[in-house]
């Protein structure tokens, strides 16, 4: 050591320290060093943070005097992290002299202090000697606190330490005095008034851990007035937070309340992100308090109000991503939203609960003890969404994880019934759907299995009583067999009889009693039967809130027994009763849209049988409930999916207009008819609705709906190519939301004066705008009448009774026609057709010339106007516009006359179609033609086509030199090629193969070089400009068999996209013979322009004269082939 002891200071710089264990096992809120000479401390470090391996870092340097040749070092914890009270704890002491710190050069040394609890604590230094010339940054000396607060301090945290490592209570008892004193000693307004507060609190809660004391409450208010003193911001803010959540949680440990629970979950959110990651203060929360908080929370009983799943909402979010607990809360919070779904019905709700429910059952792979209850959870959801909805995946994927779970549970497994009772509800759920008698059968297998586990006295045997009753009755009602019946009611009142009053679930064993008589009732006619029944559903009613989801079910069950009794004893009370309890059962707002619309269905088939004159209604009621069902399917695919699953009611639009023409309501026919088809095309047009009135007049607003509905459109066309089942149902939830968003405005644009009728369904008023330009018929076929109905252009519609026609007569008109088209392709061009004049013979006197008639002599229609039809179910397989007596005239003048001699005719698929497509017209483009074709369409599109490279030819010749002119064929002649022609153009020529997808229309295609342009491809390829095109391929006009009502063909989806004018055809067109139908077609259809000018409102009259000039070289079945659609 060089030079003089008197000339020589220490410059010492503490680095750090580790292994730093408070001996109490208290959280500090830092820790400090300091250095101490004669007793006397000379230097105090910064109060640092202990970090989460119990390590502090300084980098603290102090320059020291020579005063005496030896001197102590201690490290000391901290309660405070501002102003001290006290000195707080020792951790550990050290004496060493000035030269045993200089006798490690100039590297960094550790010093070890006495062991604490078998861990040695140490501090790593670093010494240098500095000379007289350093003097003036000689620390200054900081004597120990020493005043009687700090002293009675001090005391009790020594008197506190020995208490925790000794257990003697009357170490507990010194500390207590001491702190109390100096509580005394601190009134309100001293500053140390908190820190007093929570040594205090702090040691007494030590006590009560260690059931030394009993008083906790006293105890939780000193740290409730310590918190209220250390508010946000306050250095110690998060150690106060921290010793309440303490406290509360022993409270619930003791008396398992849940407030205490409550409390401590919100402040455990607020002190977590106080303590960053890496620090000791947040490893002993996360480890102890908060995961005590989370595992409570999860024990607590499942609570679905707003506040319960709020709270479990927050529980969630205290979870690392992989935290052991993060399951469990998955799997109570979705179960929350399930029931609070089963309560109101939101499907947002039941749509995160199955998001959840996939969350959990991800994180419990094979072999995780819980992953079969996660399965049967998400599950249970899954089923009800398709209880909601009717997506038939949702109830197979349902029944594929139930197998599983059903798997993980072996018999012994203490709920595998449950598991059993799961899939037995899912299968029968899915016979009820499809019929297969195997489901049943293994569901009631099931059912009885389950049973078996549940004996005599056993909690849950009365649930499965009733379920096993519910496939029994339901398997009665296939098979007939008397025997299940009498049997589910036998368990149906053991389940009742086991039941509490106030079960919450003793509703449906009522209502299903109830329906288990009213079939007994059918087959005995025991009175005392249907009485039962109605009295069960009445109590059902009795005992559900007014939004429960299963009120619906009360009351179609008990319209069952009014309908029941009336068939018996004919009592007009309850058909009245009956139809009443539909209408309720039918509009009841939590239920979903596929049982109502069962209901409504059922209604109308219902008063339709029985005369009364509430039919109307409920074909409103059906109409209504299907355009929001198929509103929350966020593609075309899906809307279309949604409609054919109710395919028993696809007549409906037509009985219902059949029953307002019945009812003498014309104006409502028209209306209904028009509601009740085109549903496809009316969801999807909504979002395309012209809104220039709105513009002129509320242009923010109109901003504010054009905006939205492009927001949704986006989102329908982006869900649509999604196949990930969980990526699908997170953009069906966006969807939905965007929806509401849209419905908001419409309903605020529907509050202003002149818009109360803004996207309603059309008036008839607004549908006789489609009659502008010329009468249009709506022809009718339903199973109760055919008729037609003509929509002048002003007045009062006009109704045609068709009396020798039936819905069975029309099938099979429709079924002839196809069979001779079919004959007529074996047959040379020139042979007569011979079979298919005499069916268009008996289209022309049974159907046409009744409603000729009426255009001739009541409307007296002039010779060559337009008119256009619109026809429904079996009419719209019928070649109308070929309707033709093919007899001459009785002084044999000539030829009686066709429909095609009186009038031009068009099609339209509906009324709406047209008026949208007139509306259209308002903007003209600059005319520009694009001609596509396509020869040589890619693999397995169809055969090579020779003659429409020269078609495409032949129409580049015949368009006036003045119109841009672009053909599209051969390579260039692709889906995107085709596309891209369609949106730019505002003139389409089509040749090539077209394909009619009767299974799927929406993937009906016209046949391109590398893949197929889908009916779906043009229906999102919108194109504004678009007026004209000429479809010169097979089958491009007809409809589909599941839904032939929706027109859902190519002709019509090109109508949608833009084009307020098309040409198609009805079934296979001769590639040899078309060239003569589009040579006279173009050559009438540009002869004398005005200016140049190409028009296509002309098509329809040039497709009519174009046909009768070629009448020599086609023959009729490829002249008739070609219809009009649109202006």
């Amino acid at each position: 050591m060089s030079g003089s002891a008197e000339s020589q200071s220490i410059r010492l710089e503490i680095i750090g320290g580790k292994n730093l264990q408070v001996p109490s096992g208290r959280t500090p809120a830092g820790i400090y060093v300091s250095i101490n000479v004669d007793s006397r401390r000379c230097w105090k470090s910064a109060i640092s943070v202990l970090l989460s391996d119990k390590s502090v870092a300084w980098g603290d340097t102090v320059t020291l005097t020579q005063a005496s040749p030896s001197l102590s070092v201690e490290i000391r914890a901290s309660y405070e992290a501002d102003r001290m009270l006290g000195n707080g704890e020792i951790i550990g002491q050290l004496q060493t002299s000035w030269d045993g710190l200089l006798d490690h050069g100039d590297e960094p040394f550790e010093v070890s202090f006495p062991p604490i609890r078998g861990v040695t604590p140490s501090l790593t230094l670093k010494a240098a000697v500095v000379y007289a010339c350093h003097n003036e940054d000689d620390a200054p000396f900081d004597s120990l606190v020493d005043s009687e607060i700090a002293r009675e301090t001090d005391a009790g945290h020594t008197r506190y330490t020995e208490y925790t490592t000794t257990e003697a209570v009357s170490h507990l008892n010194h500390a207590l005095q001491h702190f109390q004193l100096v509580l005394d000693r601190c009134p309100v307004d001293h500053p140390d008034h908190a820190a007093a507060l929570t040594n205090l609190a702090r040691a007494r809660l030590q006590g009560y851990v260690q059931n030394d004391l009993q008083d906790i409450d006293a105890t939780t208010s000193l740290f409730r007035e310590a918190l209220a003193l250390r508010p946000q911001g306050h250095p110690d803010h998060a150690l106060s937070l921290y010793h309440l959540i303490l406290a509360l949680n022993l409270c619930h440990s003791k008396e398992r309340t849940a407030v205490f629970i409550h409390e401590s979950l919100q402040l455990c959110c607020k002190l977590l992100p106080l303590c960053p990651e890496g620090i000791y203060l947040r490893n002993i929360v996360v480890d102890g308090a908060v995961d005590y908080v989370i595992v409570e929370c999860n024990n607590l009983p499942i609570d679905a109000s707003d506040e319960g799943i709020h709270l479990r909402r927050v529980v969630l979010e205290l979870y690392p991503l992989r935290h052991q607990q993060r399951a469990a809360t998955f799997t109570t919070l979705a179960l929350a939203l399930q029931i609070r779904f089963r309560d109101r019905g939101s499907i947002d709700d039941l749509d995160e609960s199955i998001q959840l429910g996939r969350e959990a059952v991800s994180l419990c792979p094979e072999g995780h003890s819980d992953r079969g209850a996660c399965l049967n959870n998400l599950a249970v959801s899954v089923r009800s969404r398709f209880d909601h909805q009717g997506k038939s995946h949702d109830l197979d994927e349902a029944i594929s994880i139930l197998e599983e779970a059903l798997r993980l549970w072996p018999v012994g497994h203490e709920f595998r019934d449950f598991s059993l009772g799961n899939l037995g509800t899912a299968l029968s759920i899915r016979f009820s759907k499809r019929g297969n008698v195997d489901d049943i059968n293994r569901a009631v297998s099931l059912f009885r299995e389950a049973l078996t586990f549940l004996p005599p006295g056993h909690p849950r045997r009365y649930t499965t009583l009733n379920n096993l009753a519910a496939v029994l009755q339901k398997r009665y009602d296939k098979l007939h067999v008397i025997e299940d019946l009498n049997e589910a009611i036998d368990l149906y009142r053991e389940s009742l009889r086991l039941m509490q009053l106030d079960n919450p679930e003793r509703h449906v064993n009522l209502y299903n009693l109830s329906s288990a008589l009213c079939s007994l009732f059918t087959r005995t006619r025991k009175n005392e039967d249907v009485e039962e029944a109605i009295r069960l559903c009445q109590e059902s009613l009795a005992v559900l809130p007014l939004l429960h989801p299963d009120r619906h079910y009360s009351y179609f069950k008990i319209c069952q027994a009014y309908i029941s009794r009336y068939q018996v004893q004919h009592k007009p009370a309850d058909l009245s009763l009956a139809m009443e309890n539909f209408r309720l059962a039918s509009r009841h707002p939590t239920q979903g849209f596929p049982e109502r619309l069962i209901d409504a269905y059922d209604w109308t088939v219902a008063a339709e049988q029985h005369g009364d004159g509430s039919a109307l209604e409920a074909y409103s009621t059906f109409f209504e409930l299907l355009d929001g069902h198929l509103g929350t399917r966020s593609s075309t695919t899906s809307r279309r999916e949604a409609a054919t699953a109710f395919h028993y009611a696809r007549s409906l639009p037509v009985d219902a207009a059949s029953c307002a023409i019945r009812s003498g309501n014309l104006r409502r026919a028209v209306e209904l008819a028009e509601q009740g088809r085109g549903q496809q095309w009316s969801l999807a047009s909504r979002l395309k609705t012209p809104v220039e009135d709105l513009e002129s007049r509320h242009p923010h607003l109109a901003r504010k709906f054009s905006e939205l509905s492009k927001r949704v459109s986006d989102a329908a066309q982006g869900s649509a190519t999604i196949t990930d089942r969980a990526a699908a149902e997170v953009a069906e939830t966006k969807y939905r939301k965007i929806t509401t968003q849209w419905e908001a405005a419409v309903a605020e644009i529907r509050n202003l004066q002149g818009f109360s009728r803004f996207l309603l369904p059309p008036s008839y008023e607004d549908l006789q705008a489609a009659a502008r330009n010329g009468p249009v018929i709506i022809l009718i076929a339903s199973k109760y009448s055919c008729s037609a109905i003509i929509v002048p252009t002003s007045g009062e519609p006009h109704h045609i009774q068709l009396l020798r026609i039936t819905l069975p007569h029309l099938e099979k008109l429709k079924d002839d026609f196809a069979t001779a088209i079919r004959h007529t392709a074996r047959m040379r061009p020139e042979q007569p057709r011979k079979k298919l004049q005499v069916l268009l013979r008996v289209v022309w006197d049974e159907i046409m010339l009744p409603i000729v008639n009426v255009l001739q002599h009541d409307l007296k229609l002039q010779h060559q106007s337009r008119i256009w039809l619109c026809p429904t179910a079996a009419f719209t397989s019928i070649p109308l516009h070929a309707a033709n007596p093919f007899r001459i005239n009785a002084d044999r003048s000539g030829s009686e006359s066709c429909l095609e001699d009186l009038y031009i005719c068009s099609y339209t698929p509906t009324l709406s179609a047209l008026i949208r497509a007139r509306q259209a017209m308002k903007t003209r483009a600059t005319p520009s033609f694009a001609a596509i074709g396509q020869s040589q369409p890619g693999a397995g599109q169809g055969d090579v086509l020779p003659a429409v490279d020269s078609e495409l030819e032949l129409v580049h010749t015949l368009v006036p030199p003045n119109v841009k002119f672009t053909n599209i064929s051969k390579d260039e002649a692709t889906q995107a090629g085709a596309l891209n022609a369609l949106q730019c153009n505002t003139w389409v020529h089509l040749a090539c193969h077209g394909n009619q997808d009767l299974e799927q229309p929406y993937n009906s295609c016209f046949s391109m070089r590398d893949k197929p342009v889908t009916l779906l491809d043009i229906m999102e390829n919108n194109s504004p400009q678009a007026e004209f095109a000429f479809l010169s391929a097979c089958h491009t006009a007809v409809g589909d068999k599941d839904t032939p009502d929706e027109a859902i063909h190519l002709a019509a989806g090109l109508q949608f996209s833009g084009f307020k004018s098309v040409v198609g055809t009805l079934w296979g067109v001769s590639d040899a013979l078309v060239k003569h139908v589009v040579e006279a077609f173009y050559e009438k259809m540009f002869e004398g322009l005005e200016d140049s000018v190409i028009d296509c409102t002309k098509a329809a009259w040039a497709l009519n004269r174009a046909t009768h000039t070629v009448m020599t070289k086609v023959p009729l079945e490829q002249r008739m082939v070609f219809i009009h659609i649109g202006v």
